[in-house]
């Protein structure tokens, strides 16, 4: 605790306005949003890593950006990082009840229920489903709402019954691309990423990382062939699909081993 009350006091030293740091002195709410995701992404990306000194420190920059937030607003009268921890403590207790209370609880998945569900009551909206920001990548929001509408039984509970959802989707797609609009092809191809999405969750896969990670693979496979290709004197621009192909199906030979 001492630690942390010295890193408050250091925020509070730093925002002074009298001999306080220029750049620090001159942050607002809204300057510190993309430092507070860029830090987010670095912690993802360490525990990635499995780097346990680079979640410290990653950790560490995250915490900062909240501290620092929560200075800001005590300036303004709003609120204390203590009544934020408070907030915090209050509803960890109180979305816990099979833990600080009488109700029951065996297994992680009735405990995200119970969640959703002490969720919407404490929030009084009319939907079990929840208000996520715009900013939230829309894999990750799929994910979200598909668990949420599963609290209350709206669910496939199967990822190969789900999966039929999707080839009825790349059905509907093709037909579309027959004789549809632009529109409504757009329209199915959301809708097949909804649905490889909920497959994803159902197959207790984050799909938000996993394509991520195929992002990475594709990356690394198609630079082999820039790198293939330059080394042989050729000129990609002027490559055919044919032969780009066949160096994509080398890369993956050498990544697998």
């Amino acid at each position: 605790m001492e630690s942390f009350n010295k890193l408050v006091k250091i925020l509070k030293r730093l925002r002074n306005p009298i001999n306080g740091c220029p750049w620090d002195r001159k942050q607002t709410p809204n300057s510190l949003k993309e430092y507070v995701l860029e830090e987010a992404y670095e912690l993802v990306e360490a525990i990635e890593m499995e780097s346990a000194d680079k979640q410290k420190e990653e950790l560490g920059d995250l915490l900062l950006q909240i501290i620092f937030l929560s200075q800001l607003h005590r300036e303004k009268g709003h609120f204390t990082i203590k009544d934020v921890i408070n907030t915090l403590n209050r509803k960890l207790i109180r979305r816990h009840p099979h833990i600080f209370g009488n109700a029951t609880a065996r297994t992680a998945e009735e405990v995200r229920r119970n969640w959703e569900k002490i969720k919407k009551t404490e929030n009084k909206k009319p939907s079990i489903l929840s208000d996520y920001p715009a900013r939230m990548p829309a894999l990750a929001h799929a994910k979200r709402i598909a668990e949420q509408a599963s609290s209350v039984g709206f669910d496939w509970n199967d990822p190969l019954k789900a999966l039929v959802k999707v080839e009825e989707e790349i059905e509907e797609l093709k037909e579309e691309f027959r004789t549809g609009s632009h529109e409504r092809v757009v329209e199915e191809i959301g809708d097949i990423l909804f649905a490889v999405a909920n497959v994803a969750r159902l197959a207790k896969a984050n799909p938000e990382f996993a394509l991520k990670n195929t992002n990475q693979k594709f990356v690394s496979r198609f630079r082999y062939i820039e790198e293939q290709l330059k080394e042989q004197g050729k000129d990609i621009n002027k490559t055919g699909l044919d032969e780009m192909e066949a160096l994509w199906q080398q890369s993956k030979v050498g990544f697998s081993k």
